[in-house]
């Protein structure tokens, strides 16, 4: 299997989003108490602690609007957290027992037939197995019940 990396949102981003930055609906994002499970942050790539504060807001993961573009609800810590920067599997991928995993191109468009839900123990061998394909840039992971952004799979190590 060739090395992989999973990629959180950018802390850019979520700073600004805790300053009541706009989302990919132009919205500030709502605030919420957390009920400890459930509510996966995308920065940190674990669950909100239970009666901690949360972010809820409308997340593009990608630069423009295009087709392929697509939108949807993600959870953020609405307090400071470390940006995911481990090795291996983030927490995020371990409280569901199966993932829709996407391919895309350089580009950003899904490249047709890697739209796959996986099994939880096989989330990095299909995404290794993906981007050992030369046209695939990099793999989305969302949740397969709501179709949620979780993360991106990137081709080897973390970058600072």
């Amino acid at each position: 299997m060739s090395e992989i990396t999973f990629h959180a949102l950018p802390t850019e981003l979520v700073q600004h989003l805790r300053g009541g930055g706009a989302d990919a609906y132009g919205m500030p994002p709502e605030r919420a108490v957390s009920t400890g499970s459930g509510t996966p942050c995308r920065h940190c790539l674990d669950d909100v602690p239970e009666g901690a504060g949360m972010l809820i807001l409308a997340h593009r993961p990608f630069p423009a609007l295009q087709p392929y573009a697509e939108t949807g609800p993600v959870f953020l810590c609405a307090d400071a957290c470390a940006r995911w920067s481990g090795d291996g599997v983030p927490p995020i991928l371990t409280c569901s027992v199966d993932y829709l995993l996407k391919g895309y191109t350089a580009d950003f468009r899904i490249c047709y037939g890697t739209g796959k839900v996986v099994a939880q123990a096989e989330v990095a061998a299909y995404a290794a197995a993906l981007l050992a394909r030369p046209e695939i840039a990099f793999v989305d992971v969302r949740s397969a019940r709501n179709n949620c952004f979780l993360c991106r799979i990137g081709r080897g190590r973390q970058e600072g």
